[in-house]
């Protein structure tokens, strides 16, 4: 069984125009998407596409709607000329007693051989929107992995539209981490990491999650307006928000950024 629990913490760190910082622990499930049939059907606290205390819903990703997921990802990635047609991984915050909010899920594309062949970052906004960064893993045995693309939807509404995000991502194992460096043509802006290790994926262990975060969603939703508000006192201007892409896959690229 790949699918799994992955606890651990959450960083944030602006550098400027004001120094701002936070920290928190976090829960993340990793998915395989052809596991989740056989998941649901084994644990009495998680449920695919149904009601549970644990819960993953098709529709909370991808293009929202009632289509598979799986056939979303695959069809995207074929659009974009990406040869993964393996096994896929999923890593987000599920549904708690009904709620999530996913600020970026992270999706781990293979090739048939297991062998990594891409990884698409899909972001939410506290809008309700959502858009998706693609980009294939040219050295699928390096690691880290680094990719980096350019900013091109709005989320944070401190942050201005022209950037770059750099990716650092040590996929799944015992362990893994995902880190994300936002830079201007000055220089670095902010600096964010996710850090966990692993746990198997049981009935037990789910219960163990829901007493160490039994208001996930809420915290993070929450968490996000408390810390914007601090930034808000801290003299952060609000920038517009633009109209979102009109494509709802951006690309990007692997290489040495080091």
């Amino acid at each position: 069984m790949i699918s799994a629990i992955y606890s651990g913490r959450v960083l944030h760190s602006r550098s400027r125009p004001v120094r701002h910082s936070l920290h928190y622990r976090m829960l993340n499930l990793l998915l395989d998407i052809d596991e989740l049939p056989s998941l649901s059907a084994r644990l009495r606290l998680f449920g695919h596409n149904r009601r549970a205390v644990f819960s993953f819903h098709d529709r909370d990703h991808g293009d929202g709607s009632a289509r598979p997921l799986a056939a979303q990802l695959r069809a995207a990635l074929a659009d974009a000329g990406i040869a993964a047609d393996g096994p896929i991984q999923v890593l987000c915050m599920p549904r708690l007693l009904g709620m999530v909010f996913n600020p970026l899920t992270v999706y781990f594309c293979n090739s048939r051989d297991g062998r990594l062949a891409a990884i698409l970052y899909e972001v939410n906004n506290t809008f309700g929107q959502r858009h998706s960064y693609l980009m294939p893993v040219d050295q699928p045995d390096a690691r880290p992995i680094l990719q980096a693309c350019d900013k091109h939807f709005y989320v944070s509404p401190f942050m201005d539209m022209d950037l770059q995000y750099r990716f650092r991502v040590m996929p799944p194992s015992d362990s893994l981490s995902v880190t994300i460096d936002v830079s201007d043509p000055t220089g670095p802006l902010l600096h964010a990491a996710f850090a966990a290790t692993r746990a198997e994926l049981t009935d037990a262990a789910l219960l163990r999650a829901f007493l160490a975060h039994p208001l996930l969603a809420l915290r993070v939703f929450g968490g996000i307006h408390w810390e914007a508000l601090k930034l808000w006192r801290k003299g952060m201007k609000l920038r517009p928000r633009p109209t979102p892409p009109a494509a709802p896959i951006s690309f990007g690229t692997q290489g040495d950024l080091r």
